[in-house]
């Protein structure tokens, strides 16, 4: 009981420390910050309470049941944010072994926290930008169409792709990566 209680001790800290100390620092969201909280806790606890179930089948249907009920697909979460829940949930499965070595589970929580730490820096944010869209046109042709985006934009495309066409409506939705041209300073008006 003990070994359990400092095992949800451990996994409560690199749990702050993940959805509040990285993810909302970043990226300013406290409704997903709450979610990668209550995901960790609440799969250290599970993992901690199955394990203590003799049936190992226990373990798998409880997980199977905690995985599904994370919608990943969904278009409202970033890439970014699928990975914060993932290594929210590693954090609660690695924490939530009360038999495990407790210096094996501090490296996996330094490591998926560090590992997640450098991949989401702000200082590695420099690349592409991705968009989604709607153009009230259909262009006849891949050069015009890029002319469009980089107008609209005011960036260079890097890629590019059309998910639909409506010839009836005259709209085209587009998938779009492109670096943002640089703000043109200003030039100081003398009074």
């Amino acid at each position: 009981m003990t070994q359990t209680l400092l095992h949800l001790a451990a996994d409560l800290v690199v749990a702050v420390l993940l959805a509040f100390g990285l993810y909302a620092r970043r990226h300013h969201r406290r409704d997903l910050a709450c979610a990668y909280l209550a995901l960790n806790v609440g799969v250290c606890a599970a993992v901690a309470l199955l394990l203590a179930v003799p049936a190992a089948s226990a373990l798998g249907f409880g997980l199977f049941g905690v995985l599904s009920i994370i919608r990943l697909r969904s278009d409202s979460i970033t890439q970014q944010e699928v990975a914060y829940y993932f290594v929210a949930l590693v954090l609660g499965l690695v924490n939530g072994i009360p038999t495990a070595d407790w210096r094996l589970v501090l490296l996996f929580d330094v490591v998926l926290l560090g590992v997640l730490y450098v991949a989401d820096h702000p200082a590695r944010a420099g690349g592409p930008v991705r968009r989604t869209l709607v153009l009230d046109t259909v262009h006849p042709d891949e050069r015009t169409l890029v002319a469009d985006l980089e107008a609209r934009l005011r960036g260079t495309v890097v890629r590019h792709q059309v998910s639909e066409v409506d010839y009836v409506r005259e709209v085209t939705v587009v998938d779009v990566r492109f670096r943002p041209h640089p703000a043109p300073e200003r030039v100081a008006v003398p009074r």
